[in-house]
């Protein structure tokens, strides 16, 4: 039996808004009794396995030696990438040449058969 695992005693805050790909980034700091605490939790909330896997991965670095790198997972790290920067660079200038509209549906198309 396992024990319960409080959302505010995760050493990861915000950690179900995380998306999965920033999880291996977020986690590298932490120690195994931390990875231990969010796997625990992650089987009674979501039971994710793609989490779980990345989790278990971590563990397995830790175990065969690895060491957590600085850094705070709590640390400011956003997780899309910020709008671009000034306006569109799309303008009459840059516009295509024009198109003709498909033969079909045109009657005035002299390719279009007469019936």
């Amino acid at each position: 039996m396992t024990d319960d695992v409080a959302r505010d005693a995760l050493p990861v805050p915000d950690y179900d808004h995380l998306p999965v790909g920033s999880l291996g980034h977020r986690i590298r700091s932490l120690e195994a009794d931390e990875l231990d605490v969010l796997r625990r939790y992650e089987e009674q909330h979501g039971n994710r396995l793609p989490v779980l896997q990345v989790l278990d991965q971590r563990l397995r670095e830790l175990a065969d030696g690895a060491e957590p790198s600085t850094g705070d997972p709590a640390g400011y790290a956003p997780e899309q990438a910020a709008p671009p920067q000034g306006g569109s660079s799309a303008s009459p200038a840059t516009t295509g040449p024009p198109q003709n509209p498909p033969s079909h549906g045109d009657p005035t198309n002299p390719a279009q058969p007469r019936g």
